[in-house]
């Protein structure tokens, strides 16, 4: 388990590629690089914990590796275009 966000340079890493390597296989692929696919999935782990859980914006931030939960929310809305706050409030 990391401490933190997910570098492009771990999952390499974890994969035994480079960086650019592993980068550039995702663009071809994908149309995605390694940040991009790390911010995609960042933004659905934190939709399905907004989505089935009562923990706070605050709390899942952490979870998922973020040092500060602004930095979280700037993240989720530019992605999503509404605030953690506002996407749990669209499912109800």
């Amino acid at each position: 388990m990391i401490e933190g966000l997910p570098t492009v340079q771990y999952i390499a890493g974890q994969l035994n590629l480079s960086a650019d390597y592993l980068s550039t296989l995702l663009k071809v692929t994908t149309g995605l690089n390694t940040q991009q696919h790390i911010h995609e999935k960042l933004i659905e782990k934190a939709k399905e914990k907004l989505a089935g859980t009562v923990m706070s914006v605050s709390e899942i931030a952490y979870e998922l590796g973020f040092e500060h939960s602004q930095s979280f929310s700037k993240l989720f809305k530019s992605k999503t275009n509404l605030s953690p706050r506002e996407f749990r409030q669209s499912l109800s």
